[in-house]
């Protein structure tokens, strides 16, 4: 199978995905329960969220690994099963996928922090390339390292993926500041980010969560300024979520977020899906847009 990059090269734009959590969590998962532990523990479950937003139009699908990193697992004492959660996540992915769509293996943050000497580089890397090794035995096509803040953890990810052999996605998360800049939790700043991880190794770029699509415009054209030959991949959350009725809930609606699509495309994104509160939903209005805008679009870096 060609890679995301060669693909992005004959289609100019593609689809991703929407959330995962927000899925499992309709589908019964309770917020004290390991979501890896679906993997083996419910994977039909798992596999009809991967399923849904193949349907929805979805090109490349993530995994249910987000927290599969031996730090996150720990908190539920699922440390050494590294390897049978992340394997089960992509094999369920890949099934749900099938032979011509991709899935990109999700990698999130361990929690630990560098600046803080909880934790050595050489347990980082290691805690990263074992997840990533055991997400490509399972049949992901890359790995994506997302809602990152910090550079010494993101960059240590992208080369842990590299070493594994995976085209390699990493995506920081920024909050909107007083003072109209954007920056992680972190102090890192879009530019900063793209040019730290493109030079660690990655082939693709991007923002995820916290902010809605409106608010990606500018930090997708900031990447893109930065690192103007990387595509770049964009997961924005269904808006800011607000609570109602005694509940968290994201309003952005299906129509809103794809209305966004034009405006992402033009800034630089080659890939765009949702993150927290987006749906398939969401996802079928965003791939009509993104058809809409392919062809309309400029050439995509490769």
């Amino acid at each position: 199978m060609q890679t995301i990059r060669e693909a992005l090269s004959e289609r100019r734009l593609l689809v991703s995905d929407g959330a995962w959590g927000t899925m499992l969590m309709a589908a019964g998962l309770r917020p004290d329960v390991c979501a890896e532990s679906w993997n083996v523990e419910n994977p039909d479950a798992v596999r009809n969220v991967g399923a849904q937003y193949i349907a929805a139009g979805s090109d490349l699908i993530t995994t249910n690994s987000f927290g599969g990193s031996c730090f996150k697992l720990d908190d539920y004492d699922q440390a050494d099963h590294v390897r049978e959660l992340n394997r089960a996540a992509a094999h369920i992915s890949r099934e749900a996928a099938g032979t011509d769509h991709f899935v990109i293996g999700s990698m999130g943050p361990t929690g630990k922090m560098l600046l803080m000497e909880d934790v050595t580089e050489q347990e980082l890397y290691d805690a990263f390339r074992a997840q990533a090794d055991a997400l490509l035995e399972g049949g992901v096509n890359a790995c994506c390292i997302e809602t990152m803040s910090a550079i010494d953890e993101g960059t240590l990810a992208v080369r842990a993926a590299k070493v594994s052999g995976a085209e390699t996605i990493c995506t920081f998360t920024f909050n909107h500041l007083p003072d109209g800049s954007y920056r992680t939790m972190m102090g890192v700043s879009p530019e900063e980010m793209a040019v730290a991880v493109v030079g660690a190794g990655a082939d693709i770029i991007g923002a995820n969560c916290s902010l809605g699509p409106a608010a990606m415009v500018e930090i997708v054209a900031a990447m893109h300024a930065a690192a103007p030959q990387v595509p770049i991949i964009v997961h924005p959350n269904a808006g800011i979520p607000a609570f109602v009725d005694g509940e968290t809930r994201y309003l952005e609606t299906p129509e809103s977020f794809a209305a966004q699509v034009p405006a992402l495309v033009r800034a630089g994104a080659a890939i765009i899906g949702g993150c927290c509160g987006t749906t398939p939903a969401h996802i079928r209005k965003i791939a009509a847009a993104t058809n809409a805008a392919r062809g309309e679009a400029g050439a995509v870096p490769s």
